[in-house]
């Protein structure tokens, strides 16, 4: 390209390396300074005491100037605009910034701090304060950053590209924390693309504006910590949509504050051990819940700025409750401002539909064989781990990602190279990031929403598995919500339903989700689903609360079910907080509270969650009377546990069960006791042992077992 070729491309906005043109030049006649200010009236250069270095003329009438310099000297420039006249630091005579060992780490797609080094930070250079900028588009043509301070125009701050990682960066001057930005793209075609948000940006705008913002720099995170997220521990999880679980005057969305005041202490009281937030990273709708992501690395702004989570996160850990995050890789959507085609080529997901969009969700899906974008995602689940301090993430849709197959048809999908149906590269992605959680946040756990029989996803990597720490149990859910929403009458005919998860329940480490997916779409909430008159249905809920609480695998309830909330989640709505004035429904919540208190107290009941010896049938085929009965060990010197349930309104006096240890079994929790809204029937606070044996067991226990009711027996030598 001739010079005069150059400085038109420059002055069109269509010159993909400004930095061989703009700032200070040695030319055959000397030093030579050139600025692009379009809608300038006027530019000069002064030294740092103010005194003038040059006037530079105008050379273009869109607003390139220049002039002579008598040597590289330190200068600012100082410009006439029509509003006032401006001083500034000129980006152009600043040398690259990203260091040598960043742009190789972006190229081999395995730099874990990639938002540091991509995305927007201000920070002060040479004793100029301002903001860096760098994003990875490889394929465009020219990339600038636009926004509030240069009226949005793509010509003012055209940045310079690193070719050895196809990163663009730029350091502007005079700005700082909150400016609103994004990035203006040629695509490899000379297409002018719509703007972009900064995929990197650790802020964003409250949606549905969709500008990036500069985040203010937050400082090293000295972790708390919340309780250990582990097989052997207690684990309640206490599933959360923020925008939904309560509302401030006018219906508002809580802050980050008001959530740490007021949630936090209610998971508390109820005994909790964790709070699961659905999708928190920035998404553009609602509607999504969260599970349609833009912002990977940005807490949604819709509760306040980033530091404001952090405290949110700070103030769990002080109440002894960890924090789990919901974190989408599986998809994302198709919004203009996101990563769809963002550098004007299929950068982000594949280009072929069969493999890179997702027919039931309308979205894209990434594309996992380019190690960049697998290391785009798993730097952004190290951010959530390590530089906010939460204790896990539980990994949506996971079963989408491993079958190439996934809710299509036949010929609508692309087979592996062996010619199956497995995804390879999203099972290399899968297990790279779990070995990377463990090198890098060795106390966080990650958790699989795995729906399918895929062997081994809660199993070692070195041992052929994916690496999970957890896998959500989706086949025990839908079985045993099924069941109870039989009439009693029926049961018997689907007595199967309660037993079958135990045949494979020690395959992977489990956890029991009640999830927000079980209380939406048409599905009824958990008290929608019990069937009977009023009193049936809540003693119905307290029963299966009961059962699931004493089976193995960690527990997962959905905000609103403590509450025995009567209708469907509406993500639009506060939870019916009025409910708690009904006994009927403060007597589940006080159901919830006491299971959660006996759990922690209660090895038994969590030690040997994933272990056969920690679980054994008591009366496994009573059909007839559609009940239930099986002990829970922990370690040799614990108190086993009797865990019993009886899913008829019909009262079973002289019940006898058998139980592996003599003496006095104490009734610790009965479903049916008046302080739950039952009716009070029970065993007198315990039962001793009697030396008739049955159900495999040298003694056994006569028990009067309530109707549709769970009692839970601890062994009280």
């Amino acid at each position: 390209m001739s010079g005069a070729a150059a400085l038109e491309a420059l002055v069109a906005g269509t010159h993909g390396d400004p930095f061989s043109l703009l700032g200070p030049h040695l030319t055959d006649a000397g030093w030579v300074l050139r600025a692009l200010l379009p809608g300038a009236r006027g530019v000069a250069a002064h030294a740092p005491d103010g005194a003038l270095i040059a006037v530079l003329e105008r050379a273009h009438p869109d607003g390139l100037f220049v002039g002579e310099m008598p040597g590289r000297l330190p200068y600012r420039l100082r410009i006439d605009w029509a509003s006032g006249e401006q001083e500034t630091a000129d980006p152009y005579a600043f040398p690259p910034l990203l260091g040598g060992m960043d742009i190789y780490l972006i190229a081999e797609g395995r730099h874990r701090r990639l938002a540091e080094a991509l995305g927007a930070h201000a920070m002060t250079i040479d004793g100029v304060s301002g903001v860096r900028f760098a994003v990875w588009a490889p394929n465009a043509r020219r990339v600038s950053v636009v926004g509030d301070h240069n009226g949005w125009d793509g010509r003012r701050h055209p940045m310079r590209l690193r070719i050895e990682a196809g990163v663009w960066e730029l350091f502007v001057p005079g700005l700082g924390p909150g400016a609103r930005y994004k990035y203006e793209l040629i695509g490899f075609d000379g297409t002018l693309l719509p703007l972009k948000a900064d995929p990197c940006a650790g802020q964003a705008e409250h949606p549905p504006a969709t500008a990036s913002v500069v985040p203010a720099p937050l400082p090293p995170h000295p972790r708390i910590g919340g309780p250990a997220l582990s097989a052997d521990a207690p684990v309640s999880i206490y599933e959360v949509h923020l925008g939904s679980w309560m509302r401030g005057e006018g219906g508002r969305a809580l802050t980050w504050d008001e959530l740490a005041e007021r949630l936090v202490p209610y998971a508390r009281d109820l005994g909790f051990t964790h709070l699961e937030l659905l999708p928190i990273t920035e998404f553009p709708f609602d509607g999504s819940w969260g599970y349609q992501p833009i912002g990977m690395f940005a807490p949604t702004s819709r509760f306040g700025p980033p530091e404001g989570f952090r405290r949110f996160v700070d103030r769990a850990h002080e109440a002894g409750i960890g924090v789990i995050l919901d974190w989408v890789p599986a998809h994302f959507p198709t919004d203009a401002h996101g990563l769809a085609q963002f550098d004007g080529t299929h950068l982000y997901e594949h280009a072929d539909p069969r493999e890179g969009f997702h027919q039931d969700w309308s979205t894209l899906i990434y594309n996992l064989g380019r190690h960049e974008v697998r290391g785009f995602l798993i730097a952004s689940a190290l951010t959530w781990l390590r530089d906010f301090g939460c204790d896990g993430l539980r990994v949506d849709a996971v079963a989408s990602l491993l079958y190439r197959d996934y809710s299509r048809k036949h010929g609508e999908w692309v087979p592996n190279i062996h010619g199956g149906r497995e995804n390879l590269e999203a099972i290399g992605f899968l297990r790279e990031l779990n070995e990377a959680v463990t090198e890098h946040a060795p106390w966080a756990s990650v958790i699989a929403e795995e729906s399918t029989a895929w062997p081994g996803v809660t199993a070692p990597v070195a041992q052929g598995g994916l690496g999970f720490r957890f896998k959500w149990n989706m086949g025990w859910m839908n079985d045993t919500l099924d069941y109870v929403s039989h009439d009693p009458v029926h049961r018997p005919w689907h007595h199967d339903k309660l037993t079958f998860g135990l045949l494979y329940g020690f395959s992977e480490r489990f956890i029991l989700p009640l999830s927000h997916d079980e209380v939406v779409h048409g599905k009824r909430s958990l008290l929608g689903r019990m069937p009977g008159d009023a009193w049936q249905r809540f003693a119905t809920l307290r029963a299966y609360f009961g059962f699931m609480w004493g089976h193995p695998g960690k527990k997962l309830l959905f905000m609103g079910g403590e509450l025995a909330q009567p209708d469907e989640w509406n993500h639009e709505a506060s939870l019916p907080w009025h409910l708690r004035d009904h006994p009927a429904h403060a007597g589940v919540s006080a159901w919830v509270r006491d299971l959660n208190g006996l759990l922690a107290a209660t090895p038994s009941l969590y030690r040997n969650d994933a272990s056969p010896a920690g679980f054994s049938w008591s009366v496994v085929d009573d059909r007839e009377h559609s009940t239930y009965a099986f002990c829970r060990y922990g370690d040799p010197g614990d108190a086993p546990a009797l865990v019993i349930s009886n899913f008829t309104p019909v009262p079973r006096p002289g019940y006898r069960v058998g139980v592996p240890r003599p003496g006095l079994w104490a009734e610790r929790l009965n479903s049916d006791s008046a302080l739950y809204g039952g009716s009070n029937m029970g065993n007198g606070g315990g039962v001793p042992a009697e030396d008739v044996p049955v159900h495999g067991h040298a003694q056994s226990l006569v028990l009067t077992l309530p109707p549709l009711a769970t009692l839970i027996l601890v062994h009280a030598p």
